[in-house]
Protein backbone atom coordinates (compact mmCIF):
# COMPACT_ATOMS: atom_id res chain seq x y z
CA UNK A 1 0.00 0.00 0.00
CA UNK A 2 1.27 3.45 -0.89
CA UNK A 3 2.45 5.83 1.78
CA UNK A 4 0.27 8.88 2.55
CA UNK A 5 0.92 11.75 0.17
CA UNK A 6 0.42 15.48 0.72
CA UNK A 7 0.18 17.49 -2.49
CA UNK A 8 -1.15 20.92 -1.43
CA UNK A 9 -2.78 23.34 -3.86
CA UNK A 10 -2.17 23.12 -7.62
CA UNK A 11 -2.39 26.77 -8.79
CA UNK A 12 -2.39 27.98 -12.42
CA UNK A 13 -0.19 31.10 -12.33
CA UNK A 14 -0.65 31.84 -16.07
CA UNK A 15 -4.41 31.28 -16.12
CA UNK A 16 -6.41 33.05 -18.80
CA UNK A 17 -10.10 32.14 -19.00
CA UNK A 18 -10.97 29.84 -21.89
CA UNK A 19 -14.12 28.54 -23.53
CA UNK A 20 -12.99 24.92 -23.62
CA UNK A 21 -13.76 22.45 -20.85
CA UNK A 22 -11.52 20.01 -19.03
CA UNK A 23 -12.37 16.38 -19.78
CA UNK A 24 -11.30 13.54 -17.49
CA UNK A 25 -11.74 9.83 -18.17
CA UNK A 26 -10.05 6.85 -16.52
CA UNK A 27 -10.79 3.13 -16.20
CA UNK A 28 -9.62 1.25 -13.10
CA UNK A 29 -9.54 -2.55 -13.42
CA UNK A 30 -9.47 -4.75 -10.31
CA UNK A 31 -11.57 -6.41 -7.64
CA UNK A 32 -13.33 -4.20 -5.13
CA UNK A 33 -15.42 -4.70 -2.00
CA UNK A 34 -19.20 -4.35 -2.49
CA UNK A 35 -19.22 -1.11 -0.51
CA UNK A 36 -16.43 1.20 -1.62
CA UNK A 37 -14.63 3.12 1.10
CA UNK A 38 -12.14 5.26 -0.81
CA UNK A 39 -9.27 6.61 1.35
CA UNK A 40 -8.75 9.65 -0.88
CA UNK A 41 -7.49 11.91 1.93
CA UNK A 42 -4.46 9.64 2.25
CA UNK A 43 -3.36 11.04 -1.11
CA UNK A 44 -4.12 14.72 -0.50
CA UNK A 45 -7.52 14.53 -2.21
CA UNK A 46 -10.86 15.97 -1.14
CA UNK A 47 -12.65 13.32 -3.18
CA UNK A 48 -13.98 13.59 -6.70
CA UNK A 49 -14.72 17.20 -7.68
CA UNK A 50 -18.20 18.27 -8.70
CA UNK A 51 -18.74 17.23 -12.29
CA UNK A 52 -16.67 14.05 -12.05
CA UNK A 53 -18.41 10.79 -11.24
CA UNK A 54 -17.46 7.20 -10.50
CA UNK A 55 -19.43 4.33 -12.01
CA UNK A 56 -18.96 0.65 -11.31
CA UNK A 57 -19.34 -2.12 -13.90
CA UNK A 58 -18.78 -5.82 -14.12
CA UNK A 59 -15.99 -6.33 -16.62
CA UNK A 60 -17.89 -9.15 -18.32
CA UNK A 61 -20.84 -6.81 -18.91
CA UNK A 62 -18.75 -3.83 -20.00
CA UNK A 63 -17.06 -5.97 -22.68
CA UNK A 64 -20.30 -5.85 -24.65
CA UNK A 65 -20.28 -2.03 -24.71
CA UNK A 66 -19.39 -0.57 -28.11
CA UNK A 67 -16.82 1.69 -26.49
CA UNK A 68 -15.12 -1.00 -24.40
CA UNK A 69 -11.56 0.33 -24.14
CA UNK A 70 -9.78 -3.04 -24.29
CA UNK A 71 -11.32 -3.77 -27.70
CA UNK A 72 -10.90 -2.26 -31.14
CA UNK A 73 -7.92 -0.21 -32.25
CA UNK A 74 -7.19 1.09 -28.76
CA UNK A 75 -7.29 -2.42 -27.30
CA UNK A 76 -4.88 -3.70 -29.96
CA UNK A 77 -2.47 -0.85 -29.17
CA UNK A 78 -2.65 -1.49 -25.41
CA UNK A 79 -2.12 -5.22 -25.89
CA UNK A 80 0.98 -4.54 -27.96
CA UNK A 81 2.42 -1.97 -25.53
CA UNK A 82 1.68 -3.76 -22.24
CA UNK A 83 0.62 -7.37 -22.95
CA UNK A 84 0.77 -8.67 -19.36
CA UNK A 85 -1.09 -5.70 -17.90
CA UNK A 86 -3.65 -5.92 -20.73
CA UNK A 87 -4.35 -9.62 -20.12
CA UNK A 88 -4.72 -9.07 -16.37
CA UNK A 89 -7.05 -6.11 -16.90
CA UNK A 90 -9.15 -8.17 -19.31
CA UNK A 91 -9.91 -10.82 -16.66
CA UNK A 92 -10.38 -8.59 -13.61
CA UNK A 93 -13.98 -8.80 -12.34
CA UNK A 94 -14.62 -5.07 -11.82
CA UNK A 95 -14.14 -1.87 -13.78
CA UNK A 96 -14.53 1.53 -12.15
CA UNK A 97 -15.02 4.37 -14.63
CA UNK A 98 -14.05 7.84 -13.43
CA UNK A 99 -15.11 10.57 -15.82
CA UNK A 100 -16.43 14.08 -16.04
CA UNK A 101 -16.39 17.45 -17.75
CA UNK A 102 -15.51 20.65 -15.90
CA UNK A 103 -15.52 24.32 -16.78
CA UNK A 104 -12.17 26.06 -17.12
CA UNK A 105 -10.85 27.29 -13.77
CA UNK A 106 -7.90 29.03 -12.18
CA UNK A 107 -6.47 26.00 -10.35
CA UNK A 108 -5.78 22.34 -11.05
CA UNK A 109 -7.16 21.21 -7.71
CA UNK A 110 -9.80 19.23 -9.62
CA UNK A 111 -7.03 17.17 -11.23
CA UNK A 112 -5.20 16.76 -7.91
CA UNK A 113 -8.38 15.47 -6.26
CA UNK A 114 -9.17 13.09 -9.11
CA UNK A 115 -5.65 11.66 -9.19
CA UNK A 116 -5.82 11.18 -5.44
CA UNK A 117 -8.99 9.15 -5.82
CA UNK A 118 -7.32 6.98 -8.48
CA UNK A 119 -4.37 6.41 -6.15
CA UNK A 120 -6.76 5.42 -3.38
CA UNK A 121 -8.56 2.96 -5.68
CA UNK A 122 -5.24 1.23 -6.26
CA UNK A 123 -4.95 0.85 -2.49
CA UNK A 124 -8.27 -0.99 -2.19
CA UNK A 125 -8.24 -3.49 -5.03
CA UNK A 126 -7.31 -1.68 -8.23
CA UNK A 127 -4.69 -3.44 -10.33
CA UNK A 128 -4.36 -1.18 -13.36
CA UNK A 129 -5.45 2.23 -14.66
CA UNK A 130 -6.24 3.03 -18.28
CA UNK A 131 -5.95 6.63 -19.43
CA UNK A 132 -7.46 6.54 -22.94
CA UNK A 133 -6.55 10.17 -23.60
CA UNK A 134 -2.86 9.24 -23.61
CA UNK A 135 -3.41 5.70 -24.96
CA UNK A 136 -1.71 4.17 -21.91
CA UNK A 137 -2.55 1.27 -19.58
CA UNK A 138 -0.53 1.39 -16.34
CA UNK A 139 -0.19 -1.44 -13.86
CA UNK A 140 -0.48 -0.23 -10.26
CA UNK A 141 3.27 0.02 -9.67
CA UNK A 142 3.89 1.94 -12.89
CA UNK A 143 1.02 4.32 -12.17
CA UNK A 144 2.37 5.09 -8.73
CA UNK A 145 5.88 5.72 -10.08
CA UNK A 146 4.49 8.03 -12.74
CA UNK A 147 2.07 10.09 -10.64
CA UNK A 148 2.79 9.72 -6.91
CA UNK A 149 5.72 12.10 -6.70
CA UNK A 150 6.28 14.85 -4.11
CA UNK A 151 4.13 17.88 -4.89
CA UNK A 152 2.27 16.07 -7.66
CA UNK A 153 3.45 14.89 -11.07
CA UNK A 154 4.47 17.64 -13.52
CA UNK A 155 2.10 18.44 -16.42
CA UNK A 156 4.38 16.53 -18.82
CA UNK A 157 3.44 13.28 -17.05
CA UNK A 158 -0.23 13.80 -17.86
CA UNK A 159 0.17 13.99 -21.63
CA UNK A 160 1.63 11.89 -24.43
CA UNK A 161 4.18 13.46 -26.77
CA UNK A 162 4.53 11.73 -30.12
CA UNK A 163 6.88 12.11 -33.08
CA UNK A 164 6.07 11.15 -36.66
CA UNK A 165 7.25 11.85 -40.20
CA UNK A 166 6.11 15.11 -41.77
CA UNK A 167 6.32 16.56 -45.26
CA UNK A 168 9.77 16.01 -46.71
CA UNK A 169 12.34 13.29 -46.12
CA UNK A 170 14.12 15.10 -43.29
CA UNK A 171 11.13 16.71 -41.58
CA UNK A 172 9.18 15.52 -38.54
CA UNK A 173 6.23 16.66 -36.50
CA UNK A 174 5.80 16.47 -32.74
CA UNK A 175 2.36 16.55 -31.20
CA UNK A 176 0.59 15.86 -27.93
CA UNK A 177 -2.44 14.00 -26.68
CA UNK A 178 -4.10 14.59 -23.33
CA UNK A 179 -4.33 18.37 -23.00
CA UNK A 180 -8.11 18.07 -22.65
CA UNK A 181 -7.43 17.22 -19.00
CA UNK A 182 -6.41 20.85 -18.62
CA UNK A 183 -9.17 22.34 -20.77
CA UNK A 184 -6.60 23.34 -23.37
CA UNK A 185 -5.97 22.44 -27.03
CA UNK A 186 -3.27 19.94 -27.86
CA UNK A 187 -0.03 21.07 -29.46
CA UNK A 188 1.56 20.36 -32.83
CA UNK A 189 5.00 21.40 -34.06
CA UNK A 190 5.34 20.93 -37.82
CA UNK A 191 8.13 20.89 -40.41
CA UNK A 192 10.88 20.19 -37.86
CA UNK A 193 14.33 19.44 -39.37
CA UNK A 194 15.93 16.30 -38.00
CA UNK A 195 18.74 18.37 -36.52
CA UNK A 196 16.21 20.35 -34.48
CA UNK A 197 14.11 17.49 -33.12
CA UNK A 198 15.58 17.61 -29.60
CA UNK A 199 14.99 21.35 -29.40
CA UNK A 200 11.43 20.84 -30.60
CA UNK A 201 10.79 18.14 -28.03
CA UNK A 202 11.95 20.35 -25.18
CA UNK A 203 9.89 23.23 -26.54
CA UNK A 204 6.81 21.02 -26.69
CA UNK A 205 7.28 20.06 -23.04
CA UNK A 206 7.55 23.73 -22.11
CA UNK A 207 4.39 24.59 -24.05
CA UNK A 208 2.55 21.73 -22.34
CA UNK A 209 3.52 23.22 -18.98
CA UNK A 210 2.51 26.74 -19.97
CA UNK A 211 -0.94 25.66 -21.15
CA UNK A 212 -1.48 23.32 -18.22
CA UNK A 213 -0.75 26.24 -15.91
CA UNK A 214 -3.37 28.31 -17.68
CA UNK A 215 -1.79 30.05 -20.68
CA UNK A 216 -3.66 30.47 -23.98
CA UNK A 217 -2.28 30.96 -27.51
CA UNK A 218 -4.19 33.29 -29.84
CA UNK A 219 -4.27 33.18 -33.64
CA UNK A 220 -1.08 34.71 -35.03
CA UNK A 221 0.59 35.06 -31.63
CA UNK A 222 4.39 35.07 -32.06
CA UNK A 223 6.57 32.77 -30.00
CA UNK A 224 10.27 33.54 -29.57
CA UNK A 225 12.40 30.39 -29.54
CA UNK A 226 16.16 30.40 -28.92
CA UNK A 227 17.97 29.21 -32.02
CA UNK A 228 14.96 29.60 -34.32
CA UNK A 229 15.30 32.77 -36.43
CA UNK A 230 12.03 34.66 -36.56
CA UNK A 231 10.44 32.39 -33.99
CA UNK A 232 7.15 30.54 -34.45
CA UNK A 233 3.53 31.65 -34.90
CA UNK A 234 0.49 30.09 -33.21
CA UNK A 235 -2.24 28.70 -35.47
CA UNK A 236 -5.20 27.39 -33.40
CA UNK A 237 -7.59 25.05 -35.21
CA UNK A 238 -8.90 21.53 -35.51
CA UNK A 239 -11.89 19.94 -33.83
CA UNK A 240 -12.78 17.34 -31.23
CA UNK A 241 -13.37 14.88 -34.09
CA UNK A 242 -9.72 14.90 -35.22
CA UNK A 243 -8.50 11.34 -34.45
CA UNK A 244 -4.90 12.51 -34.05
CA UNK A 245 -5.78 14.53 -30.98
CA UNK A 246 -9.43 13.90 -30.02
CA UNK A 247 -9.23 17.60 -29.30
CA UNK A 248 -8.65 20.98 -30.90
CA UNK A 249 -4.99 21.92 -31.28
CA UNK A 250 -2.54 24.78 -31.72
CA UNK A 251 0.01 24.31 -34.51
CA UNK A 252 3.43 25.94 -34.80
CA UNK A 253 5.32 25.53 -38.09
CA UNK A 254 9.11 25.48 -38.03
CA UNK A 255 10.56 27.98 -40.50
CA UNK A 256 12.07 26.61 -43.72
Amino acid sequence: MAEPTSTGAWPRPYWQPGDEEAVLQFFVFGQFAPDLAIPAARHGSNGLPEGVELQRFQNAVLRHWDGYPLAGALGALLKEDAPETYEQARIEPDVLVVRGTLKDRDSLDYLRDTMGVLAALLDIGGKSVLDPQILTLFDAAAWRRHYLVPGGAPPRNHVLILRSADEGADRSRVHTRGMRKFGRPDLELRNIPDAEIDRAGLLCERLVELQALGAQFAQGQPLDVDGVPGGLVAQPGGSMDDPRFSNTHVAFRWPV
